[in-house]
């Protein structure tokens, strides 16, 4: 078995890391976009743009530059997101 990770972060598993499953990962939330849209920073240098999860739409979560969030990147593309948790 090899341990091999990708230029992206990911390992062999498709894990970011051994804290979050596969695909989600923690950040601070950096600037509020339109559209409901949030730019997140990752890891200190990557910055994905995310949208909030329904879970939290629905129930009208605030959230503020500045707060500690939970990601769910998308497997297509990885500079998008779905924030899934406040932290």
């Amino acid at each position: 078995m090899s341990s091999h990770v990708h230029r992206d972060g990911r390992d062999a598993a498709g894990s970011i890391g051994d804290q979050w499953p596969s695909g989600a990962c923690e950040g601070v939330i950096i600037t509020q976009l339109p559209s409901g849209l949030y730019e997140v920073g990752v890891e200190g240098r990557h910055r994905i743009t995310a949208h909030i999860g329904g879970r939290l739409d629905r129930n009208f979560v605030r959230l503020l530059v500045g707060e500690r969030v939970v990601v769910e990147l998308s497997p297509r593309d990885l500079t998008r997101g779905r924030i899934v948790k406040k932290t």
